[in-house]
C-alpha cells in the first residue's frame, strides 16, 4: 500500500517536483480528491493553488466508468472506445453531459465564491489529481489549462496505469507519476485511507494557501 492518504501522496509527489520551484508555476488541483494532494505540492513549491474544475461523464449503468469528461470553457472529451463497448446512445450521453454541466458550474461558483481564479497565462500549470484511471478527466483538465493560456502543462499524479499516461502525452509537456502499475483496478487500492474529500475541505485548503506565508504575500495575479 504505497500511500497512507492523499496528503502523504502529495508530500511524496512534491519531492519529485522540486525542479519546478523556479518555473513560475501554478498548481491546479482537480476537485475534490486532487486538491489535498495539490495542496502539499503547492506548499513545497511555494506556488499558488487553484482548482481546475472538470467532471467525468460516467456510463449510466456504471457511473464509475468514464466515457468522457467536460471542463470549464466548454471543453469536452469523449472516449469513443468506451461508448462503443457500453452501447451508450447519443441521447443518453447528452443527458449525462447536461447533468454534469450543471454540477460543474455549481462547483466552480462554490470554490471561487470569494476568490479570483489564479492567472496561468504564460506560466507552468501543474495539474494534480489523486490518481488516474481512464485519463478522461485529466485529459480535459490539461486542455483547460492550455486553453487558459498556460505556457507549459505538467501532469503530476501519485498513481496511474502506463496506458493512461501514454494517452495523455498529446496534452502534456511533462508527466510526473510515482507509481505506474501494470495491473490496475482502481485508484483507491493504492491508498490506505481513501475517504471522500468534502467540498468544505476543498474550500478550506484553498483559503489556507491564500494566507501569507513567512511574512510574504500570496500571488493570485
Amino acid at each position: 500500500m504505497p500511500f497512507e492518504n492523499r496528503r502523504d501522496a502529495g508530500r511524496r509527489l512534491a519531492g519529485q517536483l522540486l525542479h519546478l520551484r523556479e518555473a513560475d508555476a501554478v498548481v491546479l488541483g482537480l476537485p475534490r480528491g486532487g486538491v489535498p494532494v495539490a495542496y502539499e505540492v503547492a506548499r513545497a513549491l511555494r506556488a499558488p493553488l487553484d482548482v481546475i474544475v472538470v467532471r467525468k461523464l460516467g456510463v449510466p449503468t456504471h457511473p464509475e466508468l468514464g466515457m468522457g469528461a467536460i471542463g470549464e470553457g466548454e471543453v469536452r472529451i469523449i472516449n469513443d472506445e468506451v461508448l462503443w463497448k457500453t452501447g451508450v446512445s447519443a441521447t443518453e450521453l447528452d443527458e449525462v453531459e447536461r447533468r454534469e454541466r450543471v454540477e460543474l458550474d455549481r462547483r466552480a461558483k462554490l470554490f471561487r465564491v470569494d476568490r479570483r481564479r489564479v492567472d496561468v497565462v504564460g506560466r507552468t500549470a501543474i495539474v494534480v489529481d489523486d490518481g488516474i484511471a481512464t485519463g478522461s478527466t485529466a485529459h480535459a483538465a490539461c486542455r483547460v489549462a492550455r486553453e487558459q493560456g498556460a505556457a507549459r502543462v505538467v501532469l503530476a499524479v501519485p498513481v496511474a496505469p502506463p496506458h493512461a499516461l501514454e494517452r495523455l502525452e498529446e496534452v502534456t509537456d511533462e508527466q510526473v507519476c510515482l507509481e505506474t502499475p501494470g495491473w490496475f483496478m482502481a485508484i483507491g487500492q493504492w491508498y490506505r485511507d481513501f475517504a471522500q474529500t468534502s467540498d468544505a475541505e476543498v474550500v478550506e485548503l484553498l483559503h489556507e494557501t491564500d494566507r501569507p506565508r513567512d511574512g510574504g504575500t500570496t500571488d493570485d495575479r
